[in-house]
């Protein structure tokens, strides 16, 4: 006579494994529906920065001048590194570009080394010169000195 206890347990096993299946086979489905579904959203998600990221670029940017309205509200950064590399892109020493600016030289020199940061109304001056080539820029340095 085979073992009682043995043949239960395996036709408990048994029915188990069939009650399992038909539930994990619904998990299995709507596993893969939802990785499906993920998958669509991330290419979604990496078209839409795309267009982001071109949009942004398409938005003119133009020099900001000092006596603009919208200069109030606008949030003006700055950078000692990009300062320095400004000046010496429009081939200036920090006396001329204080002169362009109208500030002095030591300011410059500071603004560069980060030892202080320029005021509101100096950051907009910087920014309006920051539209200009060497050819303005000589130009107005010659108006200023004359």
């Amino acid at each position: 006579m085979p073992n009682l206890a043995a043949a239960l347990k395996t036709e408990i096993a048994r029915i188990a494994r069939k009650e399992l299946r038909g539930d994990l086979d619904a998990l299995k489905k709507a596993s893969t529906g939802y990785r499906r579904e993920i998958a669509t959203l991330k290419k979604r998600n990496a078209d839409l920065e795309r267009l982001l990221k071109r949009a942004a670029k398409a938005v003119p940017r133009g020099p900001v001048k000092p006596g603009d309205t919208g200069s109030e509200d606008r949030q003006l950064r700055f950078s000692p590194a990009r300062l320095a590399s400004q000046r010496k892109k429009l081939g200036l020493s920090a006396a001329n570009f204080a002169k362009l600016i109208g500030v002095s030289g030591l300011s410059v020199y500071k603004w560069e080394n980060g030892q202080t940061r320029p005021r509101r109304a100096q950051l907009e001056a910087i920014a309006a010169v920051r539209g200009i080539g060497k050819r303005e820029a000589q130009e107005r340095l010659e108006q200023l000195a004359g």
